[in-house]
């Protein structure tokens, strides 16, 4: 059984943030084994389970020791493993940024204010959308009044993945607490089309294209 001490890494590495309000810059990666999601059009699929067995302060140990200021937890879900948290600390302490990116089907409540949030609503196409925590909705207003740096991603696999994208933005008001960013599932959504969508229905929200994939090409790991 894992503890708190452990982690359970599918890997870790160094590259270009691809797909957030901090796109572009360098940043380091611990991708997390397990996820409780089974997104139809899922990049990530090889993180579903394994992951090799690896201690926090190792962890730690190797973003510590490197000179970039970044660094993000993915996964999978991140947020499934206990020893997320105290790494998450860890990373803190050591006067690292930290970027969380999580599928939005589990509390914030316990993720320190200091952490941005990437925080995924999954839409109809994902095939993922009943599983959202309605809780978090809160938790980001709370978070934002006390002074984090969340912001909300939506996944777009079609043209109706947008206007249900739209439509919960603008029923719960997202665009006026935190960045929003819509990205297009390729193939599905074309980034052109979805360019015309949003000037179109004047959509509070940032086009996101995974840069990442446009930078390596067909690479799934390390990247």
């Amino acid at each position: 059984m894992q503890t708190s001490a452990e982690l359970a890494l599918c890997e870790c590495f160094y590259s270009i943030q691809g797909e957030s309000a901090r796109a572009g810059l360098p940043c380091l990666f611990f991708r997390l084994a397990g996820c409780n999601l089974r997104c139809l059009w899922c990049d990530s699929t090889y993180s579903f389970t394994g992951g090799r067995p690896c201690t926090v302060a190792e962890a730690a140990a190797w973003a510590l020791g490197h000179a970039c200021p970044l660094v993000e937890l993915t996964g999978g879900e991140p947020l499934l493993q206990e020893g997320a948290y105290p790494l998450i600390e860890r990373l803190l302490a050591g006067g690292k940024e930290v970027l969380l990116e999580t599928n939005g089907t589990l509390s914030l409540a316990r993720v320190p204010l200091e952490v941005s949030v990437i925080l995924d609503v999954k839409c109809p196409g994902s095939g993922m959308a009943a599983y959202f925590c309605p809780e978090n909705l809160e938790l980001l207003a709370l978070r934002k009044k006390r002074g984090s740096t969340d912001e909300v991603k939506f996944v777009l696999a079609d043209e109706t993945d947008f206007f249900w994208a739209l439509d919960f933005v603008r029923r719960h008001g997202l665009h006026a607490l935190v960045p929003v960013l819509f990205s297009p599932v390729r193939p599905g959504l074309e980034p052109e089309r979805l360019a015309e969508l949003m000037l179109a229905h004047q959509a509070p929200a940032r086009l996101q294209l995974q840069l990442h994939t446009l930078l390596w090409p067909g690479r799934k790991r390390g990247v």
